[in-house]
């Protein structure tokens, strides 16, 4: 009886599982359907729905040859690479080092300043946005990459991650370093780097698909297609009497491989990151 239990158990958790996975890969597999079919066929198989609603009948690589050679879609995503290239070594650096700081140092208005450092990853970047956008237009970086790419070097919650992982690192090594003569750039380079690995990645992963999947702030400050990314490039197939389906989502689909690229190698670091620095869900 019990045995028969158990089997009725997993048979019940095997089909939720499967069901999750079905309702989880059905956007993505109609996001890849769509971009192998022509705008007609889009709506017309649509619904109801049908075994052509995920397998097109007239299969054609059409949009994404547009993507290219009629939109030109390897400018925007280079500019995304550009962001990226940039803004993670960088961003991953500057909330490191003041992440550093907040562990190690104790000086006067810390608590007050670390808490404004939670605030600040509590506030939605909407509200924020234009202010953000007055203070750039002030430095005439309104169009330029250090007004694209400067205001989202720092992080609060990328540096809220580093803090929680550096405080667990046990005082005493740095201690002894102190005491063997080792000033603060070296205990930072030679033994606070080599230990944080995992956050590091799990930092530089976040940094990441914030700058792939910027819309707002690029919209703002990035005027000229020199340096538009990939985001605003997918907004522009929606025109203002017609709306280029496939193309969109053949823009989308491709601009989804390499996060999917990046984050699947890194998973383990990315979690033992997460879970290591007390940030649990």
């Amino acid at each position: 009886m019990l045995g028969n239990y158990k089997t009725w158990q997993k048979v019940i958790i095997y089909i939720v599982l499967v069901l999750m996975t079905i309702v989880t890969l059905f956007p993505l597999l109609w996001g890849v359907a769509c971009s192998l079919r022509t705008d007609q066929e889009i709506f017309k198989y649509a619904l109801p729905f049908s075994y052509h609603t995920l397998v097109p009948v007239d299969w054609t690589f059409q949009s994404y040859i547009d993507l290219f050679a009629r939109f030109h879609f390897e400018k925007p995503f280079l500019n995304t690479i550009i962001m990226i290239i940039i803004s993670v070594p960088l961003g991953c650096l500057v909330n490191s080092i003041a992440a550093f700081s907040f562990a190690t140092f104790n000086f006067r208005g810390k608590g007050i300043l670390f808490g404004l450092v939670l605030i600040s990853f509590m506030i939605p970047f909407d509200v924020i946005a234009m202010p953000l956008y007055n203070i750039v237009d002030g430095f005439n970086w309104v169009d330029t990459w250090p007004g694209l790419i400067a205001p989202t070097i720092a992080s609060g919650l990328v540096l809220f991650l580093f803090t929680q992982f550096f405080k667990d690192i046990p005082p005493s090594l740095i201690e002894a370093a102190r005491v063997d003569g080792a000033g603060w750039p070296t205990i930072f380079v030679k033994i606070i780097l080599p230990s944080s690995i995992p956050v590091f990645v799990t930092a530089g992963l976040m940094i990441f698909m914030d700058q792939w999947n910027a819309y707002l702030w690029p919209l703002l400050v990035a005027r000229s297609q020199d340096i538009r990314p990939l985001q605003i490039a997918l907004a522009s197939f929606k025109m203002e009497r017609s709306t280029l389906w496939s193309c969109m989502y053949a823009g989308a689909i491709f601009s989804a491989i390499i996060p999917l690229g990046m984050f699947l190698p890194f998973q383990r670091f990315f979690v033992q990151g997460i879970t290591s620095s007390g940030i649990k869900g």
